[in-house]
């Protein structure tokens, strides 16, 4: 079975009157277009390693099957904002697995769904390392508890965000985490 090694992400946007076309596009501007895109559940392997974008875009062959997290959202209503986000979390142990979270919204600016994607990344692997919290609480509060715990040694996320075309043609977001 194939376990991915490395690890990147990626985002885009697309603007076209037809659906299709619109998430074409926005593939395009993440860069991932050429790919048969293969979409999996959350799990970070371990020994995964994150490397930088361009490195990653480089490594890929048109035609190529490439497995991917990704989050996507779209509309044709005028100026509604959409938001496409994923979210990580990595365990200090490198033997264990972390977790990928995708998030997508209407209404939400990029910090507050880019948060939110983070927030549920953290709080899938806080409940699989067993660390206790108040799910009430406010991510930063829950953040500090993670990171003290000693368990967790990093949270991230990338978030795309975009207003609806003022003239109604399709307005496409994705955020992509991409595995080689």
């Amino acid at each position: 079975m194939v376990v991915p090694t490395k690890i990147f992400f990626t985002k885009g946007v697309g603007v076209h009157k037809d659906r299709l076309a619109s998430f074409e596009l926005a593939l395009r501007k993440a860069g991932i277009e050429r790919c048969n895109l293969v979409y999996v559940s959350s799990i970070f392997p371990p020994y995964c390693t994150e490397i930088p974008c361009d490195e990653g875009l480089q490594m890929l062959q048109a035609g190529e099957i490439v497995y991917c997290v990704m989050a996507r959202n779209e509309t044709n209503e005028p100026n509604r904002l959409v938001s496409a986000a994923i979210g990580l979390a990595l365990p200090k142990d490198a033997d264990e697995y972390g977790y990928l979270s995708e998030h997508h919204a209407f209404g939400e600016s990029e910090e507050i769904s880019g948060e939110y994607a983070e927030d549920l990344a953290a709080t899938m692997l806080a409940t699989t390392l067993g660390i206790e919290f108040d799910p009430d609480r406010a991510w930063q509060e829950r953040e500090q508890i993670y990171k003290a715990s000693g368990k967790i040694i990093e949270t991230k996320q990338i978030c795309q965000t975009a207003q609806g075309d003022k003239n109604g043609l399709w307005t496409t977001v994705i955020a992509v985490a991409v595995f080689q």
